[in-house]
């Protein structure tokens, strides 16, 4: 009966999210409601609606109000100022996302908005008032509004960072927070009042939400998220990471696990919200780190992220996309698995899926490698063009003045990595 009525909200979310998502697609394809000119370092090649997003919210906005009107979740409304300030605040970031979206605000504007959002949650009662280290360890006042809007703007810029790819960031989402959803369940499933609380509430709808959306946002996209879901999607999985982190005793834990281990059942708490947001975690920090390096400001765009390195191996759109699914899901999934089986196996599971992951990852790199290799010992006058094809230590995405990428037609690149080398006749 609890899945039931998890499913009746999620489902909720999902459906208003799909029939919103066709709406505003056909409204903004009539009236133009889209950016008319394409980025440098955009993968897409023609203008494409971005106000997914707005889907989004209202999904999970309805969502909720079916959630409130079901006995079950009374505890999480009983709160009202919680709710309110969640919904305060993902209203702020996706007004401000649209804007974006629409005539592309300076950085330092969304950057305060995101701050002001952040802010909402801390007053409303969303707050890091504890971590669990060593038992529920308490913070101070100070020290918990600044780790809880920290987390929450990390978090959110995390998630915009990633967007890149059709269906990237909805897939990611969807598969975290059905991890975290399960993470939630395993902790209350022997009681009721507990299992139906606010993080599981988000989780359910969040993930309900992009799974709506991702209808449209499939590749070919139809439909952006665009800033205003990349920013609402990030500012709820911070909510509801700081929701269970709050409450959650390793001790608790550890009583769950099936293969005890005091050691994992302690890190559980800590390791999995950081597990579930893996790679966007990973892409905004080399982002960070490689525009400090350069002189840039941390925010300033690029056309280097993962996403886009993956697309310069060799991998096609859909692939890359799969690739950050199953990247996801190893480590994710992994640090789930003490709970249902030994942790031995559980680190069994996060080694051959690593191993896998990285072969299918590399697997174009290589492919690439032996054709250059090939065309590079060959005769110029043999092998057409050959001169186009530069080693692989030297960097392939090279940027001109512009920071336009210089890039080899991918259809050119297709026929060269699957053997089909265009050969002239020997003029000897």
């Amino acid at each position: 009966m609890r899945i039931v009525l998890y499913a009746l909200v999620g489902g909720t979310a999902a459906v208003v999210s799909l029939v919103i998502s066709i709406a505003l697609w056909r409204l903004s394809i009539r009236y133009r409601l889209y950016p008319k000119a394409i980025r440098a370092r955009d993968v897409h090649t023609r203008p494409t609606p971005r106000l997914g997003g707005v889907a989004m919210f209202l999904g999970i906005a309805v969502a909720f109000a079916v959630a409130s009107r079901l006995d079950a979740f009374r505890l999480v409304f009983t709160d009202g100022a919680q709710v309110l300030a969640i919904l305060g605040a993902a209203l702020v970031v996706v007004v401000v996302g649209v804007i974006d979206d629409l005539i592309d605000l300076d950085w330092t504007i969304k950057l305060a908005a995101q701050i002001v959002a952040a802010a909402v949650l801390v007053f409303g009662g969303v707050q890091l008032f504890a971590l669990p280290i060593g038992g529920i360890s308490l913070l101070s006042p100070n020290i918990s509004l600044t780790l809880t809007v920290l987390s929450v703007v990390l978090v959110m810029n995390a998630i915009n960072f990633i967007d890149g790819l059709d269906g990237l960031v909805a897939g990611v989402t969807i598969i975290a927070n059905l991890v975290f959803f399960l993470y939630a369940y395993s902790l209350n499933v022997d009681n009721r009042i507990d299992y139906f609380n606010l993080a599981s509430l988000i989780a359910v709808t969040l993930g309900g939400a992009c799974a709506g959306f991702l209808v449209l946002n499939w590749h070919p996209a139809k439909l952006f998220m665009g800033d205003a879901g990349a920013l609402l999607t990030g500012l709820l999985m911070a909510t509801s990471a700081i929701s269970v982190t709050t409450w959650v005793d390793p001790q608790e834990v550890e009583g769950n696990l099936v293969g005890r281990s005091d050691v994992v059942g302690a890190l559980i708490p800590i390791v999995l919200p950081f597990a579930i947001l893996v790679v966007p975690l990973l892409d905004f920090g080399l982002a960070v780190l490689r525009r400090l390096r350069a002189g840039k400001s941390p925010f300033s765009a690029d056309r280097q992220h993962l996403h886009h390195r993956l697309l310069d191996m060799g991998h096609s759109h859909l692939h890359a996309v799969l690739i950050f699914y199953a990247w996801t899901t190893v480590v994710a999934v992994g640090c789930l698995l003490p709970l249902f089986v030994h942790w031995g196996w559980a680190i069994a599971f996060v080694a051959a899926g690593l191993v896998v992951a990285s072969i299918v990852t590399l697997l174009p790199l290589t492919r690439r490698k032996a054709v250059e290799q090939l065309v590079q010992s060959a005769r110029p006058d043999v092998v057409a063009g050959s001169a186009r094809y530069d080693p692989l230590d030297r960097d392939a995405a090279r940027l001109d003045e512009e920071g336009e990428r210089e890039r080899m037609p991918q259809a050119e690149y297709t026929r060269l990595a699957t053997g089909a080398i265009p050969i002239v006749e020997d003029p000897t």
